[in-house]
């Protein structure tokens, strides 16, 4: 099992449509079709299959079947495999793939562990600023504080916060307010609303955003909870 004092997160997201736009996931995530094989696309490169692990920061489209897919994304989780888009997992790692993707923790957790690099768990003080952010994303912490808080001078800061989550300081704070806009939009907030708590300028600061790592738009997000 995982370290259960990890400080990284997982979120799922629903998807109703049958296409997402050219994007670059942030972090490694499992998509999942619902009612058939899902392809991912990028120039010229194809992976296709009913459960894909898709490796961060490669901008690619994805077509899906009908009724769409599920998308478990997976913070901090370095990509395990030497492919350049994507995998297609199967047996054990489908199943329960398969099981994370309907919101099993259990599931979720275990398997977390069986991707995990060997990697040493996040030092403490970074895995507080994780938190931190996590906690309060429309607070925008700045670099200052990220290399006060870790005893660091500001370069080193923040190449080690990278080093450790796999994103930079930036993205991971863009990414964590998003998914906090997403959180609130599926509890039944209007994007404007969720927009300004999570510390957007503006409702189209935020579609620019989703857009961008999600490959579809606030909006069309919404009506694929309802399915």
């Amino acid at each position: 099992m995982p370290d259960p004092l990890s400080p990284f997160r997982n979120s799922l997201l629903p998807v109703g449509s049958r296409r997402l736009l050219a994007h670059a996931n942030p972090v490694t995530c499992v998509l999942g079709g619902r009612t058939g094989p899902l392809r991912l696309e990028q120039r010229g490169l194809r992976v296709e299959g009913d459960i894909l692990l898709v490796r961060p920061g490669v901008v690619h489209a994805v077509t899906l079947a009908e009724r769409g897919a599920d998308v478990l994304y997976l913070d901090g989780l370095p990509f395990p495999f030497d492919a350049p888009l994507g995998v297609v997992l199967s047996g054990a790692l489908a199943r329960l793939a398969r099981d994370a993707l309907s919101g099993a923790v259990d599931a979720t957790n275990e398997l977390r562990a069986r991707l995990m690099v060997r990697l040493a768990a996040p030092l403490e003080p970074i895995a507080t600023v994780v938190r931190a952010i996590y906690a309060a994303p429309m607070q925008r912490m700045h670099q200052g504080e990220l290399a006060h808080r870790l005893h660091l001078e500001r370069t080193q800061a923040l190449r080690c916060f990278k080093a450790t989550t796999g994103q930079s300081f930036r993205q991971f704070k863009s990414w964590s307010a998003l998914q906090f806009a997403a959180q609130q939009m599926a509890g039944g907030a209007l994007v404007r609303t969720a927009a300004l708590d999570a510390g957007f300028a503006d409702t189209a600061h935020l579609s620019r955003v989703f857009s961008r790592y999600f490959g579809l738009t606030p909006s069309a997000a919404i009506a694929g909870l309802s399915l």
